[in-house]
């Protein structure tokens, strides 16, 4: 996503700030992806579209409160509440303040004023890749749906916390013993393809190749694991250095920030994964493998 599209996608959400709209609906103003859009926008934004859209009309709202005799309940249903307790609810939340104590004058409110998307170079840092292409691969996994609206959320721990469950329940390594020693590596599969456009497929898995032990799949399938595959397609590569998650929040965001803007490449709607080596080098986390394509 270019910063001109993303520049796009707000200059939509503003002019249809009083509809009922979704960041699907935004996405598809600018011809992304429902999930891709939402990746995009909530890394270089540092928050959701859907909660932009929020904070901008409660902004709108209070300002009305204040200088129309709007009353409450006509606020609410303007500005896309369900009923006048949701507005003020949300109203309290955003704040400090309740839409009555609003229309008075010398209460204190929050102004969040539209994004103006700008690339700001600074210092001379280093952003190691690669380019590399990959055919068609397949994995056996287990496989959950997540939230779009996880992504870029640093309170919620549904992944890792799948990731521990799985751990606990002992599924992972009779799925690493598929494979040959020394070849062990687990991957975290993310893929925008789903039934749910409000839902992303997140599988933790092993690679399914002449060193897999094929005899045993259809076990692991009818026990609920899955085969994922992924199509013939060109990846960038980062490699993910630090002792938990955060190393790779901070390599997505500079994928969007640096990566995309500077070298004309673009994520595709594929799947991107994790790789987590059974024999990595010292002090890596993981490598992050995402979909690309020039614009």
């Amino acid at each position: 996503m270019s910063i001109q599209l993303m520049q796009q996608a707000i200059l939509y959400m503003e002019e249809h700030i009083y509809e009922n709209i979704s960041y699907g609906e935004v996405a598809k103003s600018v011809n992304m992806s429902s999930y891709n859009f939402h990746r995009t926008f909530s890394f270089i934004a540092g928050m959701t579209a859907n909660e932009y859209i929020r904070k901008r009309r409660l902004t709108l709202a209070a300002k009305e409160l204040q200088t129309t005799d709007i009353s409450v309940i006509d606020a609410a249903y303007k500005y896309g509440y369900e009923s006048p307790e949701s507005f003020s609810k949300a109203f309290y939340r955003f704040h400090g303040s309740t839409p009555r104590q609003a229309k008075r004058k010398g209460t204190k409110l929050h102004l969040f004023n539209p994004l103006v998307i700008k690339i700001i170079l600074e210092g001379g840092n280093i952003m190691d890749y690669r380019i590399e292409h990959k055919e068609s691969q397949r994995f056996i996994a287990l496989v959950r749906a997540f939230s779009n609206e996880i992504i870029n959320d640093d309170s919620n721990h549904d992944i890792p916390d799948f990731w521990t469950e799985c751990s606990e329940k002992n599924l992972i390594e009779p799925m690493k013993m598929l494979r040959a020693k020394g070849k062990r590596d687990l991957y975290g599969l993310c893929s925008p393809l789903s039934d749910s456009e409000t839902h992303f497929n997140y599988g933790i898995g092993v690679m399914v190749d002449e060193d897999t032990d094929a005899a045993k799949l259809e076990e692991f399938i009818h026990n609920g694991y899955s085969v994922w595959e992924t199509k013939p397609v060109d990846y960038a590569v980062f490699k993910c250095f630090g002792d938990d998650g955060d190393c790779l929040g901070e390599a997505w965001s500079r994928f969007f920030k640096e990566f995309v803007p500077q070298t004309g490449y673009i994520q595709t709607d594929d799947t991107d994964y994790e790789i987590y080596f059974e024999n990595g080098e010292k002090g890596l986390f993981c490598e992050l493998w995402v979909p690309v394509k020039l614009a």
